[in-house]
């Protein structure tokens, strides 16, 4: 890598991003056609990551018809945005609508680039003729375990009272943990406690039992309610086996979540099937998420991700990362710290981002589908880095590069040389509750 020839070609592919919205014409009509499209980004504290992913994911549902955005979160907190956006709920703004985000790290959905976008997207809905499909917005992760069990409760309080009853009795089996997953999941794996693995797989099997009667209520509203606490209930068993599995080892809990990050995106899709006959999904989330993980150095571990499972699953499917080389960079020094304006070391020697910076431009898109020769290069694995919540520059060779085959990860690649931290919004950490640790490598 990084021979003359090797540049020569890659200057040739690659397409400058000047700001104008036609830059993004080869990957718009990559992805338009795809089921799902995956944009990733390589830190959850990157402005023009977070950017450059609302600019396509609005050219994508206004040309190309995708009804649905899924992003690195939590269901509930989400599902609180997606109410804002299609017009329900008791939100006055963007802003309010993201305060459900309270869990650490605040800054990664509550920053001014996705409050300009969920606002853009309540225009966009607002804007749209009264019986018009309305654009989405989801979260695929599983830590809200409590929060979702308050919600599966207040839906059934509502159609089921007596339901209600019976799931009020069987997620009692964590209330003596006062609200302490990592406490459950200890208890649970040492035998401390009894599991309450039985009681959550019972409820989320008496929820989808009653689904006809439950979706059959009241239209449309009745079905996303449903699909909602269905959500929820699976959630809360996923997170069970999650937290019970943090006692064994990394790989297990990393995959346990991009396995349940892959089922909601599944049920998310079968949801949108039936009403508008092929589900179009925009999902965000990091690259160490998005990237297929049989291209990367974690797969001899077995390990696997939400963007190996989508492909596998998925024939139409676009992958897309985002890569830099130096800049700042909005992340903490440990997990559950106030966020910092980090200076991003310039990447290191033999890795996809100093080959990107030795090119020249500042701002580039490359394809690598259906570019067999640039591929090619493109398949022998170098160092790739990846910045979660935590950065530590300090130890950056073992805490940020894991190696990898980069045209086999990704379908393309948006690289900014120079990139600068996302700006988070006011008084959002003065809201943050204390949470657990996330998976290596630190926090993505």
């Amino acid at each position: 890598m990084n021979s003359v020839p090797e540049n020569a070609l890659l200057r040739s592919a690659a397409r400058s991003l000047t700001n104008n919205a036609s830059d993004l014409d080869p990957l718009i009509e990559l992805a338009g056609g795809s089921n799902f499209v995956l944009l990733g980004e390589a830190s959850h504290g990157t402005h023009e990551f977070y950017e450059t992913r609302a600019a396509l994911t609005k050219r994508l549902i206004q040309e190309k018809g995708f009804q649905a955005v899924a992003v690195e979160a939590d269901w509930p907190d989400a599902y609180r945005v997606n109410q804002y956006v299609r017009g329900r709920g008791n939100d006055p703004s963007a802003d309010r609508a993201l305060s459900g985000f309270t869990r650490f790290p605040v800054w990664m959905w509550r920053n001014r680039d996705v409050e300009a976008f969920v606002t853009w997207l309540r225009e966009y809905n607002d804007s749209r003729p009264e019986h018009a499909p309305q654009v989405g917005f989801y979260g695929l992760d599983l830590y809200s375990l409590y929060r979702s069990r308050d919600e599966v409760l207040r839906y059934l309080e509502k159609v089921d009272p007596e339901a209600a009853r019976r799931a009020r009795y069987r997620y009692s089996c964590f209330d003596h943990f006062g609200e302490d997953e990592q406490a459950y999941g200890y208890a649970a794996n040492f035998n401390v406690s009894q599991s309450c693995e039985d009681e959550v797989l019972r409820q989320l099997k008496e929820l989808q039992q009653r689904a006809y009667e439950y979706m059959h209520r009241d239209g449309q509203v009745a079905e996303e309610e449903f699909l909602s606490a269905e959500q929820n209930a699976r959630l809360i068993k996923n997170a069970e086996e999650y937290y019970r599995a943090m006692f064994h080892n990394r790989i297990n809990t990393w995959n346990l979540r991009d396995r349940h990050m892959a089922e909601t995106l599944s049920t998310l899709a079968a949801h949108l099937d039936r009403r508008f006959a092929r589900a179009k999904i925009v999902v965000w989330a990091h690259n160490s998420h998005l990237g297929d993980a049989r291209a990367t150095e974690r797969s001899r571990y077995g390990e696997w991700n939400l963007g190996q499972l989508v492909r596998e699953h998925y024939s139409q499917s676009v992958l897309v990362g985002f890569t830099t080389y130096t800049g700042t960079v909005t992340a903490a020094s440990d997990w559950g710290e106030r966020h910092e304006t980090k200076h991003v070391r310039p990447a290191l020697t033999g890795s996809y981002e100093a080959q990107f910076h030795d090119v020249g431009i500042s701002r580039f898109l490359v394809k690598f589908a259906g570019d067999e020769c640039l591929s090619r290069v493109f398949r022998s694995e170098h160092l790739e880095r990846a910045i979660g919540v935590i950065y530590r520059p300090e130890t950056e060779r073992a805490s940020h590069y894991f190696f990898a085959r980069l045209a086999d990860q990704f379908d393309a690649v948006l690289h900014f040389d120079e990139t600068t931290a996302v700006e988070p919004l006011p008084h959002a950490e003065e809201e943050q509750t204390a949470e657990l640790p996330e998976t290596y490598p630190v926090g993505v």
